[in-house]
């Protein structure tokens, strides 16, 4: 029985590795793909490579990783083991409150910590940055080394320090050599596990930061919107690096141990070649973070504060511009236009904001903004008329468009009958033919938006009955469709034809066709969201003329080109939005990329705040239904 069993067992451990390690796999060999393609390698290239070293935010993103995560074992370490040793020497109710409160952080949700922390610093009015993610590393850090110090101090004979001092050492050389010593594998352990977790924390890193740091968690969470392909670069280097590590310590200490005929491999010779290997990698990518300017040029040692959504920007267009003016720029990233406003009413300060139309509306009655110098301003003749202009700001007093686009329907040619979609529109969504093979998008706005057209209404109204109805149309649809409401996973998803169609912004949705032949963009005649993020200019920014510096280096040509290409959302820039789409271009033939100008039903977001109310609470039970459903 055991020998047919034993089949099995090594079945199960190849299993096993391969669950664990060809995802890891997979992201080595993705990063040394010539294009842009997650899923399609279509050659060997070290374009991604160079791209992460030439940027300025991931190398900034890997110091502070790595430099965080030094800092806070080291002190941790330190304050977590004399704390153990000082309580260990209590009374029993002082250990045992001591106890407690020492476990609670570990079984306490992360969020709580987060938050607590964050509500520390901002209460006193600690500006959050590096030092407040390395106080908040070295806090949740100190409970798991006292963890695992405290068991290894109990094993001691508690007579141990007495006999050493009565033999005439000091009670700091009783603590250092004959305490500490005995001890010494629980405090390497303990440091191992904070090291581990600081280098995997995101959540209180998140809560706890500003200023544009980041570390590499936050990073790539700014990014899961379209990961960016040099992430598979950074993923492959720290995955270098810790194997480095694994190796210093594991190979190194048994060569010297063999080379000195020792029997045992002291904790100095297995940690030594670690922290060594490690500072080399902060001191690099320190290197590479930190940026030469030129003292003459016309903007040098100022700093641009920009919140924008992630993976918004250009591949070049920050470091190109802080090299023509000699200022920094420091970007942070938001996932809703929501969560920006939050951050803007609570008083912190960014020179640029990009939230969308109705977002722009809501600040500008708000009292929010400040409007555009136009003596700084030369980008008005170069933007396409269509996205100026708009009701959300007549006559673009605080705003400048930044991308703009649709809401349509993104679907497989190869399984959806185009004659459908002409005829039902948006309530193809409600064709059983396509049943359990459809998207949502998890937004009210958008979903209602979509229910609202397919009635035949504006998605402005502010009538209950027609609300209601609409609602009733999606509670309908989530019943009878079994459809997956999801978020930007749709792009990679559609992009690897998992659905029959789905509904998508035109960005994302020209970004789907470009990966994959097969699928198409349709608008419905009954209109959609004509949208518009913008650049705006905060009532409390600091370098307000750098800013404007900024608007019209992203309106210019080559800023223009380089954001549109990259990110795939369509450039207000007239001349860069004909390139890109005509002959040659890189979304030639993608109809997604050009915005729908011509249909009297397409409408523009208009921000009340009475009827987000209402959408907000509907969608929450459609998302019920849906789940009921299912």
């Amino acid at each position: 029985m055991r020998q047919k069993k034993r089949p099995v067992g090594k079945f199960m451990m190849a299993a096993a590795i391969c669950f664990f390690y060809l995802p890891i796999l997979y992201i080595v060999i993705f990063s040394f793909n010539e294009s842009k393609s997650l899923t399609n390698f279509t050659g060997f290239s070290l374009r991604w490579y160079l791209h992460m070293l030439e940027s300025h935010g991931m190398m900034s993103a890997l110091y502070t990783t790595f430099s965080v995560a030094i800092f806070a074992t080291l002190i941790s370490t330190v304050v977590g083991t004399v704390a153990a040793i000082g309580i260990s020497s209590s009374r029993k109710i002082v250990r045992d409150v001591m106890k407690q409160i020492n476990d609670f952080p570990i079984m306490n949700p992360e969020i709580v910590t987060a938050i607590g922390l964050m509500l520390l610093f901002i209460t006193f009015q600690v500006e959050r940055g590096y030092t407040t993610m390395l106080l908040a590393h070295i806090a949740f850090c100190i409970p798991y080394v006292m963890l695992s110090v405290t068991p290894k101090i109990r094993s001691l004979d508690p007579n141990l320090a007495d006999a050493a001092m009565d033999l005439g050492a000091s009670p700091f050389q009783a603590l250092t050599k004959v305490v500490v010593p005995q001890i010494m594998p629980g405090i390497i352990s303990g440091a191992l596990i904070a090291f581990t977790m600081s280098i995997d924390d995101f959540i209180i890193s998140y809560f706890v930061t500003g200023q544009g740091v980041k570390n590499i968690s936050i990073l790539v969470y700014t990014m899961s919107k379209r990961v960016n392909p040099s992430i598979n670069a950074l993923s492959t280097l720290v995955i270098l690096i810790i194997t480095l590590v694994m190796v210093l310590v594991n190979v190194l200490p048994l060569v010297a141990k063999k080379r000195e005929g020792r029997d045992e491999l002291t904790p100095r010779r297995m940690l030594v070649p670690a922290v060594v290997a490690l500072c080399a990698v902060v001191a690099v990518a320190a290197l590479f973070s930190a940026r030469q300017t030129d003292a003459n040029l016309p903007y040098a040692g100022q700093t641009l504060h920009i919140y924008n959504w992630g993976e918004y920007t250009g591949e070049n267009i920050l470091s190109d511009f802080e090299e023509e003016t000699g200022a920094t720029v420091v970007v942070e990233n938001f996932d809703s236009n929501e969560q920006m406003y939050i951050k803007v009413v609570n008083g912190e300060s960014y020179d640029i904001l990009v939230p969308s139309d109705y977002m722009i509306q809501r600040l500008i009655e708000e009292g929010f903004l400040q409007k555009l110098d136009y003596s700084l301003l030369d980008c008005w003749d170069k933007l396409d008329e269509n996205c100026l202009d708009l009701s959300y700001d007549p006559g673009n007093v605080y705003s400048v468009p930044y991308f703009w686009g649709t809401v349509g329907i993104v679907y497989d040619t190869t399984v959806v009958d185009i004659e459908d979609l002409e005829e039902q529109g948006f309530n193809i969504f409600l064709n059983e033919k396509y049943k359990g093979d459809i998207y949502l998008y998890d937004s009210e706005r958008d979903s209602f938006m979509m229910a609202l057209k397919a009635l035949g209404y504006s998605m402005n109204t502010e009538d209950e009955d027609e609300i209601q109805e609409a609602y009733e149309w999606l509670v309908q649809c989530v019943q009878t469709m079994e459809p997956e409401i999801v978020t930007d996973e749709i792009i990679d998803n559609m992009a690897q034809g998992r659905k029959a169609l789905g509904l998508v912004y035109s960005g994302d949705a020209a970004y789907i066709m470009a990966e994959n032949e097969d699928m198409g963009f349709y608008l419905p005649k009954s209109g959609t969201n004509l949208w518009t993020d913008a650049m705006v200019i905060p009532a409390n920014a600091q370098n307000v003329e750098l800013a404007h510096v900024f608007i019209n280096y992203v309106c210019d040509y080559d800023g223009a080109y380089d954001n549109s290409s990259y990110v795939g959302y369509t450039s207000p820039n007239a001349e860069v939005m004909a390139d890109l789409s005509g002959e040659g271009g890189d979304y030639e033939g993608i109809n997604a990329y050009l915005p729908r100008t011509d249909n009297e039903n397409d409408e523009v977001f208009v921000y009340n705040e009475n009827t987000k109310k209402t959408l907000a609470n509907l969608w929450s039970k459609v998302k019920i239904e849906a789940s009921n459903a299912n």
